[in-house]
Formats: C-alpha cells, structure tokens, sequence
C-alpha cells in the first residue's frame, strides 16, 4: 500500500473520472437507448401481432367490462379507494396519510391504478387446473364476480363474493381490511359438479410500463420519483421459504425467475410504497417473475405465486386464506405483520442495503431521537453527533497521525532538496524519518477506512426513512427527501428559472446553499490534511470540494445536512487535535490576519 495520499489521489481521480463518465457517455447512451426504445415500441405497434383486430378487439372489451363492473369501496383509516368486481382486482388506491407534493392539500398518492398504463399497477387472486391444458373456466383475470353482500369494505364490514363456474364449481369469496394497510381473502370452493378436480390457488400483481425508465415527456413528479429510487431498490421483492427473493425491472426483461419454498410473498416495491400478494404461511408455492408485451405494446411486469393443489371431489369443498398488502413501508407497521401473521421477512420489502446490521439499529436510534426531538433533522444531527462520539477514539487516532505527518512537512522538504534525483536515497531517508519521529504515514487512512462502512450505512438508513418524506428543517428547507431548492443560478430563488434545463452546466449552477455549505467545510477539512508532496496532486485534491459539491446537490436536503454537520463536527476536532500537537494551521495565521495579536 502505498501513504494515505497516493489513497485520496486515486479516491479523488476516481470521482473526476466517473463525473465525466456520467456527463459524456452515460447520459447521452441513456438517450440513445432511450431514443432506440421509443422507435422499437413504435415498430411493434405498427406490427401484426400488436394491430391484430381480435386482439385489440379482446383487450378493448376487457377495457370496457372493467369500467362497467360494479365498484365496492374501500375506506379505512390508512387507505381509500375501491376494488372492481371484474376480475376481483384491487386497481384503484390512495394513501389517505402521504401526498404527492408537499401542498397538504394536493392529490393523495396513488399506490393502484386502474388505467394500466404508466406505472398502473394492480393485484388479484384466483384459482389455476393443475392441468394447464384442461378446460379452465376457474376464476381469473376475467371473471365477472357477483356481490353477495356488502358495498363498502372496511374494518369490521367485510364483503362477500361469489362465482359459479361451467362446470359446477361455486366459489365463494370473503374480504376484510384491518385499519392499515392488510386485505385478507378467504377463498372457499365447493363442488356441486360430477367430476372431481385439482385446482391451485394464485395471487399476482402487475405493473404496468418500467418506473426506472422515463418517458420523454415525463412529468416532474415522476422525474422525482425517479431520482428517489436510484439508491433504494425498486422492482419485484418478496420472501419464499425464508430466501429472499429480488429482481429489478432490467432483471425481469431480461428473463423471468421461479422460485419455491413454504410459504412466501412478493410483489413491487418503490422506495417507500410496496404492493404484495401473500400465500399461507404452511404451504408449498412456486414465485414467478416474468414481463411480457400488451396489446397496445407497453411492458408488462407480473410477480405471482402459485399455491399447492387441491383436489375438490364431488359434494366435497376446499378453503384457503391469503392476503394483500398495499401501502407504505413503515418499519413498525411491517415488523407487526411479520410478527403476528407470521409472515416470515416481510420487513426486508424495506432496502437495508449490504449493511443491514449497522442501518437497522441506525434506524432505531433515529426513530427514538425523532419522537424526542419532533424534527427529523434536528435527529439526524443528534444521531451523526452519537456516531462520531462512539468513534471518537478512532478519529483522534487518525488526526493525531495527520498532525505529526504534516509536522513533519519542513523536515521532509529539506530531505527532497537534499537528495533530489536520487529516489532510492529519498526513500531510505524518508522511512528513516518517519521511523525516527514515530510517525506512520497509514496511520491516518486505516481509521477512515474503518469508518466508511459506518457512515455510509448512516447515509442508507437517511435516505430510505420514510419519515424523511416531506419532513422540514428550518429557514428555506421545507422537504428534507427534496434536493436544496435554492441555486446559484437563479440567484438563489430570485430568478424564476431552472438551471437543470442546461445540459452539463445546470449541474453547477444548480448547487444550492447546503451543498455549498458543505463544499466549504470539506475543503477546509483539507487545510488541515499534511499537504500532497506534488503540485498537481494538490490541485486535484483542491479541486474535490467543488466534484463533490456539485454531486451533491441533487441529493436529498437531509442528506446534505448529514454530510455538512459530519464534516463540521470532524473540523473542529481534527483542527483541536492538530494544535494539540503544536502544528499551527491556516486558521490560525488567518485569526491573526483578521484579529491582530498573538496567537494562542
């Protein structure tokens, strides 16, 4: 390994390199590929297979049966919306606590919609043969049920269905809600026919077109939608057996997934929202993934399972229980499920990231110190302020060994003099310094290696809060999920104009104040580092301050609080430790500079 600068040096060109990367070939490849989808979706609908008349002729009667078919509403203390009896989908629903924009009075978020089209997304249940080649007239995706009783599901008011196949199978189906966000449907077929069949069980969700692709007209919200998952895993999740199951939509279209186990469930996720069928928690299942084209030609991605057979003689009857979960994924609410229904890891629909271990407990202490505070940012500060004093003793370490390496500076410039064109001596005569002087020039890069897993699990655990959403601070921060809505180039909120409007440069006039903030603590971080031994090394390293400002400045509010608080609390006691050790710093000749006198 080679000093702890030579590390920064590559950290340092690393971010320029993948900064570039970013403005010069991903975004452009983005649009071209972009721009190549478009034409294809524009050839397959010129095609005979998506302009075949009876196709579009069944897709349109399907359409119209859907708008038609009686409609049971659905009100609970958590959700609002309705179910459609056609199918027995569960299409249309809101969010009565969250809303799509911070006005308390916009739209509330829709979780189902029955238009099917741009991120519509819907759930169902229903029966398969066990021969898949048999005459199936079970109920499914079709199926007009008819109301037994009830017009209003609600806690306590359940709703009953019922359907009567060809060959005289009656099935009969119960659904309640409890007062969050837990549909429960117990189906139970009886067999009034001659013959006997096997039958299987299914419950699906499906999504209409992939969120993590952009129309060209998208609309700013779901560009922010967008922005918001890029961290956080959005696609199909869910649990079979006990293994986790976890696809993206680039997963899904490249090639479907099967998975059993006993017991299960899955669905789609965003970062906050998740949708998901649930199977008995006793019973063998296969979970499927796959996508496939509409008649229209959007992508369609369908996440299922499929429950054991069961054989229903004449005279006999078979029953099942499953369930629906739609809404937000709040820690408490989904550890409940988990715990009481024994529905086993449905708390990972929330993405704990590789560091699980460090975000959950993060997450604990976040939500006590919320509920103490009443302002999740005043707890974010209080949890980064805990972490560096658990860290404490490791930090010192690291400052302390800066400290004595930038001591050390006029020592080793007297060395370079004296021995310059002779790297072999150079060398021998720099280890014999730091071994003479105690100093380790990897004493101040091992602690911060140790802390990175640390903190960017602390940056994880912000950045899937459900709490964070549409949480304020203080002065112009009225959404700490939202990036600083101040800019440079609009002076600031002074001109109406967006600076992301221009390609490459809008990036930098779109820094706000946090993210500057937080570019000028970091760079006078680095006023206390030991400086780089060659020229154009320190002008790279003075240079990140202004990479990372600008990358910065599209994250969230409350992660640019984090950063800028983490860093000013690392200043001040990186900046004690170093005059510890009698090595004077910028600040001091500035101080002097400024005050007059002596200094202390």
């Amino acid at each position: 390994m080679g000093d702890q600068k030579n590390l920064f040096l590559a950290i340092g060109l690393a971010l320029i390199v993948l900064t570039i990367y970013q403005f010069l070939v991903v975004e452009p490849a983005a649009k071209q590929r972009l721009a190549a989808r478009e034409a294809q979706l524009i050839l397959e609908e010129q095609s005979p297979q998506t302009t075949d008349p009876a196709v579009q002729l069944a897709s349109q009667v399907g359409q119209q049966a859907l708008a038609s078919s009686p409609k049971i509403t659905i009100d609970n203390a958590a959700l609002d919306g309705s179910f459609s009896t056609y199918g027995g989908r569960f299409n249309d629903l809101f969010l009565k606590d969250y809303r799509e924009e911070l006005d308390p009075n916009s739209a509330e978020v829709r979780l189902l919609d029955p238009q099917l089209s741009r991120g519509g997304e819907f759930a169902m249940f229903g029966w398969r043969a066990a021969d898949e080649g048999a005459n199936n007239t079970l109920p499914g995706l079709e199926t007009s049920w008819q109301v037994v009783r009830g017009d209003l599901l609600a806690p306590g008011a359940p709703v009953e269905l019922s359907y009567t196949n060809q060959e005289g199978l009656v099935f009969h189906r119960h659904i309640a809600i409890d007062d969050q966000y837990m549909f429960t449907i117990i189906d139970t077929v009886s067999n009034q026919g001659t013959e006997t069949r096997t039958i299987r069980p299914f419950g699906q969700v499906r999504k209409y077109g992939d969120p993590s692709r952009l129309p060209k007209d998208a609309t700013a919200l779901e560009k922010r939608k967008l922005r918001g998952n890029f961290v956080s895993h959005q696609g199909v999740i869910g649990a079979v057996g006990g293994e986790q199951m976890k696809h993206s939509y680039k997963k899904i279209r490249n090639g479907g997934d099967t998975q059993s186990g006993v017991g299960g469930w899955v669905g789609f996720t965003s970062k906050y929202w998740l949708t998901a069928v649930i199977a008995p928690a006793d019973e063998q299942i296969e979970a499927k993934t796959r996508m496939f084209r509409s008649s229209t030609g959007e992508d369609v991605f369908e996440a299922s399972f499929l429950g054991a057979p069961r054989e229903v003689a004449p005279g006999t009857r078979t029953e099942v229980t499953l369930q629906l979960f739609a809404g937000a994924k709040k820690v408490k609410i989904l550890k409940g499920y988990e715990t009481n229904q024994n529905i086993a890891r449905f708390d990972t629909a929330i993405d704990w990231g590789l560091f699980w271990f460090l975000t959950r407990p993060y997450f604990v202490v976040l939500d006590w110190l919320y509920g103490i505070f009443g302002n999740f940012g005043l707890a974010i500060m209080a949890l980064t302020v805990i972490i560096k004093a658990i860290f404490f003793p490791l930090a010192n370490k690291s400052y302390a060994s800066m400290a004595r390496m930038k001591a050390l500076q006029p020592k080793m410039e007297e060395i370079k003099a004296a021995h310059k064109g002779d790297a072999q001596t150079l060398q021998q005569e720099t280890m014999a310094l730091y071994k003479r002087e105690k100093a380790n020039p990897l004493g101040g890069c091992l602690p911060i290696l140790l802390q990175i897993p640390v903190f960017f699990a602390l940056y994880k655990t912000l950045y899937i809060s459900l709490e964070m959403r549409h949480a304020p601070f203080y002065g112009w921060i009225r959404d700490l999920s939202e990036p600083d809505p101040t800019a440079f180039g609009n002076l600031f909120g002074l001109i109406n104009w967006d600076p992301n409007t221009l390609p490459i440069l809008g990036a930098v006039l779109a820094v706000g104040i946090w993210p500057l903030l937080m570019g000028c603590t970091m760079a006078a971080q680095q006023l206390l580092n030991p400086p780089a031994p060659d020229p154009i090394q320190r002008k790279i390293f003075a240079f990140m301050p202004v990479v990372f400002t600008i990358m910065m400045a599209p994250f969230a509010a409350g992660l640019v609080i984090y950063w800028t608080w983490n860093n000013f609390l690392s200043l001040i006691q990186q900046y004690i430790i170093t005059r510890k050790h009698g090595v004077e710093t910028p600040f001091d000749r500035l101080f002097v500079r400024v005050f007059g006198g002596e200094k202390n």
